[in-house]
């Protein structure tokens, strides 16, 4: 039997579905537009020859994703609705791209040195913004689409959006390559906070439901005690929270791949842009087949997959004997990544009820922002003090202990509350 909530969100499911697909794909191509991998390191360095402030792009924003979402837990935990807090949040991780375009337009004005700061302040409030959001994102999500579709959602919503990221991207290239500066990086930056604002508009239709029945303690609490009590009570998630961080390390070797076919097999940029292509096809591919096979099969079951996908990658780096071994690696590559970061996120959610999501969404994150910073920092040692094949080597053997955590140690959280439910 239904509850009244229950019955509104399946009433609303198909319309939810669609406005946040629509959510994720302009998302997705506001992104291409303004990539942490791409273009807006490309915008760092032309201000700047320094390796280690155009890496801290990508390491800024992971880095902001992460950190806030077990702080922003006991708050959201105490919300009967979390649309408002999503869309107020969400204009923080949005409307930096605007600030972006005006400093690159700004740049020949106010010189270099004003213009890196004043980008690197920008990304940390886009970071952080994204963090702020992301654990209210998550629990409405959560909330509006069923426990037997989640992982269809998740996959598609994300397939989509890495699809229009491969698309806008292009054109992002054309940009770059036709303008002169400083209209080049202000179009692109310009273009992505329209899309993010469309985007925006598009999460604004989500009908989410109050929930009147939750029961909200009327002492707030610290988030950290209620982590502790979680992570004393629930042996099962903490070995998923292990899991989670060793595969950081485990998949570190992934960003040298590019840089090991250059530097061993001698790649040209057109074999580049096919890998670059297969890694993008792959991932849009895998989003959408391992979401609706978690769905059927249990996710877990997706995220051994996945470290199977992690430990071929890293093998065939390791024993590669040309250019050609390459696309299988790619291949496998945005399998693992599918895995490691659409398929832990969907999994996540289904060790908890609704009161405590949100704190197990906090803990599985930010517990895992300081693997994801160091995984990276460490592969890069190992490659300068040992080369690539070490790298990839160790990679290959820690990806054989994720597995092993997930086929002995960790149980399919959703099969748990059922057998609990029966009982």
């Amino acid at each position: 039997m239904l509850s009244p909530i229950e019955q509104t969100i399946r009433k609303n499911l198909e319309h939810n579905t669609t406005v946040n697909l629509w959510d994720g794909s302009l998302f997705g191509v506001a992104l291409g537009f303004a990539s942490f991998s791409a273009v807006l390191p490309l915008f760092v360095t032309s201000m700047t020859d320094s390796a280690t402030l155009i890496g801290l792009v990508p390491a800024i924003h992971s880095a902001g994703w992460l950190f806030p979402q077990l702080f922003t837990a006991s708050h959201v935990s105490r919300l009967r609705q979390y649309k408002h807090t999503v869309l107020m949040t969400t204009i923080h991780e949005r409307a930096p791209f605007f600030g972006f375009a005006i400093v690159a337009l700004l740049l020949p004005f106010i010189g270099l040195n004003a213009g890196l700061i004043l980008t690197m302040l920008l990304l940390t409030w886009q970071g952080l913004g994204g963090g702020f959001t992301a654990n209210a994102w998550t629990s409405m999500i959560s909330k509006i689409i069923p426990p037997e579709t989640r992982g269809t959602f998740f996959g598609l919503q994300a397939g989509l959006a890495n699809l229009f990221i491969s698309i806008s991207a292009i054109g992002a290239g054309y940009l770059l390559d036709y303008l002169a500066s400083p209209w080049d990086f202000a179009a692109c930056f310009f273009l992505a906070g329209i899309f993010f604002a469309l985007s925006w508009f598009a999460l604004a239709q989500t009908r989410e439901p109050q929930d009147t029945e939750k029961i909200i303690p009327e002492e707030k609490s610290h988030f950290w005690d209620d982590a502790k009590k979680v992570l004393r009570r629930d042996k099962n998630f903490n070995w998923f929270l292990v899991m989670r961080a060793l595969s950081q390390f485990a998949t570190m070797g992934f960003s040298f791949y590019i840089i090991y076919a250059l530097r061993e097999f001698d790649m040209d940029t057109v074999t580049a842009g096919f890998l670059t292509a297969a890694l993008s096809i792959s991932q849009t591919v895998a989003n959408i087949a391992m979401g609706w096979g978690g769905d059927k099969w249990g996710h877990r079951a997706m995220l051994i997959l996945g470290g199977i996908a992690a430990f071929l990658s890293a093998l065939l780096a390791w024993r590669a004997e040309s250019i050609a071994w390459f696309y299988p690696i790619f291949i496998l590559t945005g399998m693992a990544n599918v895995s490691l970061w659409t398929i832990s996120m969907t999994m996540t959610v289904d060790f908890s009820n609704e009161a405590e999501r949100p704190i197990y969404i906090g803990l599985s994150q930010t517990s895992t922002a300081p693997a994801t910073i160091l995984a990276p920092i460490l592969g890069g040692w190992i490659v300068d003090s040992a080369g690539f094949v070490p790298t990839f080597s160790i990679s290959a053997t820690l990806s054989v202990a994720v597995i092993a955590i997930l086929i002995f140690l960790v149980k399919d959280p959703l099969k748990h509350f059922i057998a609990d439910d029966r009982r």
